[in-house]
């Protein structure tokens, strides 16, 4: 393994040793509290362009699941189609894996995917200084890597990273039919960078859904409310959402919803479809 080297923008150094793709890369730094779960972490689009910061030390121990998907074409075992941070940071990798879903191990996945990634830092030291200083800016130098993208120049508050991960076209996903008595209320659903699980909870409590992208006008909708997850939300976007539905006819009968992914999971799989008033 080489020798990699995490720089903040307050330059905090923290040296590790490389087991993903060799590459230096810039991003901005943030942590992730949860104790299980690294492949969906890795694919939540909300981490686009971020550096991924893991708090659990012990990762890599169960492998990666296959990246199959279900007959909702929506990923069985991921958030997403592929990895979105730019980097991942932990305390310790574990080479050995074993699962009985486990196809790879995470370290060839990220060779694959051409993710960087540094194991023994002391990221409880990290989180300190990401929690007290806030999120900042970083770069992976790793050694003997020549620079593969400018990690100096690159500003993340500039680049539009809903245009990044937004869906390119309109998408729609209906329940079951034998889930269901009467006609499930339409739904647009505001892609800006949304994960395959709150499709999912959505189309369970029955609601048939009209996924946009996020920059996207909507106009003469006959959908009866509307739900954007408040992760890579743009100003521009949610300003253009609420035009939208200002003018429409059934402005009064409109609901906009903006709720975390936490509030998906707690919301009751019930068999009559939600009605939004």
């Amino acid at each position: 393994m080489r020798e990699a080297r995490l720089i903040l923008d307050d330059g905090s150094q923290f040296i590790g040793r490389s087991f993903g793709y060799d590459a230096n890369t810039v991003g901005e730094v943030v942590f992730n509290t949860a104790m299980t779960g690294y492949p969906e972490s890795l694919t939540d689009p909300s981490y686009a362009g971020q550096i991924l910061v893991t708090t659990f030390p012990l990762i890599g121990n169960y492998g990666v699941p296959d990246a199959g998907v279900g007959n909702d074409g929506l990923p069985l075992f991921m958030e997403s189609e592929r990895i979105y941070p730019k980097a991942l940071v932990v305390a310790d990798y574990s080479k050995a894996y074993s699962h009985w879903n486990a196809a790879e191990s995470l370290e060839s996945w990220l060779k694959r995917e051409k993710i960087p990634a540094i194991t023994g830092i002391d990221t409880r030291r990290l989180t300190k200084v990401l929690r007290k200083s806030g999120v900042m800016k970083g770069k992976i130098v790793i050694d003997g890597i020549n620079n593969t993208e400018d990690t100096d120049s690159i500003d993340y508050g500039s680049v539009n990273w809903v245009e990044k991960v937004s869906c390119k076209e309109v998408i729609t996903y209906q329940p079951t039919p034998n889930t269901y008595q009467q006609t499930p209320k339409r739904v647009v659903l505001v892609d800006c960078g949304v994960k395959a699980n709150i499709i999912r909870c959505l189309v369970k409590r029955v609601l048939m859904l009209f996924v946009f992208h996020g920059t996207m006008t909507l106009t003469n909708s006959t959908s009866m409310g509307c739900f954007c997850p408040m992760v890579l939300a743009i100003q521009s976007s949610v300003a253009r959402l609420w035009k939208t539905l200002e003018n429409s006819l059934l402005a009064k009968r409109y609901v906009l919803v903006w709720v975390s992914v936490l509030v998906t999971n707690f919301l009751p799989v019930q068999q009559e479809p939600i009605h939004i008033s």
